[in-house]
This record gives C-alpha cells, sequence and structure tokens, in this order.
C-alpha cells in the first residue's frame, strides 16, 4: 500500500471539473445534480483502503447529518485488480446501509479523478453552491486522525462544511489528506 498526501493543482475559487458518472442508483450524475444543495463535498474513495475505511463513519455523518450539504463518493480505482472496488460492491456497501453518501459514484475511466488531480483515498474537495456551478471552497482533510487507527479531536471538514452553508469564513487551514495511492489502470 502505497501513502500518499493530496496535492491537486485546483485553488480555491476554481470552478469544479466538469463529470458524468453512474451511480449505484443506476442514475447519471454531473456537478448540476446538487445544485440544490448549498455545499457539495466530492470526495475521492474506494471500498478497500484502510484510510478510506477510516473515514467512513465521519462521511456518512456529513451525509446525514449537515443539512445543505451533499457527499458525493467517487471510486477511482482500477476494480480489475482490486476487486473490492468493483461498482457491483459500491452497489452491495450502499444496499446494506455501510455507505450513506447522497451519491456514490464510479469512475471507471478514471478521467474524473485526473481532472481534480486526486491522487488518494480519500481526497476531499469541498465546493460551495453557486449560480455559476460549483466554487472550490477548501481541498482538506477529512479530520485530524491521520492514520487509520486514530482517532480525531477536530473534525475539520465538517466546521468548513457548515462555515460555507452559513456564508461564513472557513474556520481551519487546508491540510493535505493522506491515504493510499489512487489504483491507476495505467
Amino acid at each position: 500500500m502505497a501513502l500518499v498526501a493530496s496535492s491537486s493543482t485546483l485553488s480555491p475559487g476554481d470552478r469544479a471539473p466538469e463529470f458524468e458518472l453512474p451511480g449505484t442508483d443506476d442514475q447519471l450524475y454531473t456537478p448540476a445534480s446538487f445544485a440544490d444543495a448549498s455545499a457539495v463535498l466530492i470526495v475521492f474513495t474506494c471500498n478497500h483502503c484502510p484510510y478510506a475505511e477510516a473515514k467512513l463513519t465521519a462521511l456518512n455523518t456529513l451525509a446525514t447529518e449537515v443539512e445543505d450539504l451533499a457527499v458525493v463518493g467517487i471510486n477511482p480505482n482500477d476494480a480489475t485488480a482490486y476487486p473490492e472496488d468493483s461498482f457491483e460492491r459500491m452497489r452491495e456497501r450502499v444496499e446494506t446501509g455501510e455507505v450513506r453518501f447522497n451519491a456514490y459514484l464510479r469512475d471507471a475511466t478514471q478521467e474524473v479523478a485526473r481532472a481534480y488531480d486526486a491522487v488518494c483515498t480519500p481526497d476531499p474537495f469541498l465546493f460551495r453552491v453557486t449560480d455559476n456551478g460549483l466554487v472550490l471552497a477548501l481541498h482538506s482533510r477529512i479530520d485530524d486522525a491521520m492514520g487509520p487507527d486514530a482517532t480525531p479531536k477536530r473534525f475539520e471538514m465538517r466546521e468548513a462544511a457548515e462555515a460555507v452553508i452559513a456564508g461564513d469564513p472557513i474556520p481551519v487551514e487546508a491540510t493535505p489528506s493522506r491515504g493510499c495511492s489512487i489504483k491507476w489502470t495505467a
């Protein structure tokens, strides 16, 4: 398992790169699909990485408890080499309630992960919803627990999301997320 830190070239104020991806509910999603929210958290994640799994509870909590926030998981991993990351397994996890994101999407071509310059799982991007689409507010970690077995003391992304929704300044500094490298097909 290669441990890497997120390092996207997207900066606050940049528009979200466009995509059209299938969700586990057989719907196609674009960034505009989430325009009814005030903020959208797009997280490149997967089913097998211990770092991504360690953040699942926090992401489910964000998706179910923070009003006006859409949490969108995007799995770009090579499912041939990592069968746990297959679309079928993603569906199972949603159906059993393990994953409670607003949408869990499959990036089989990995073009979306490349457009966002995502490098690890989890790699979270928090966007403000504007009349002109999604605008990056913060690219940072979910919380301050940097290892799979660590206990978080501060839930930074929740603080940031609540600030974006309220129209307040973000009260946390951007800190790179850490996790398993995205499993590229080539």
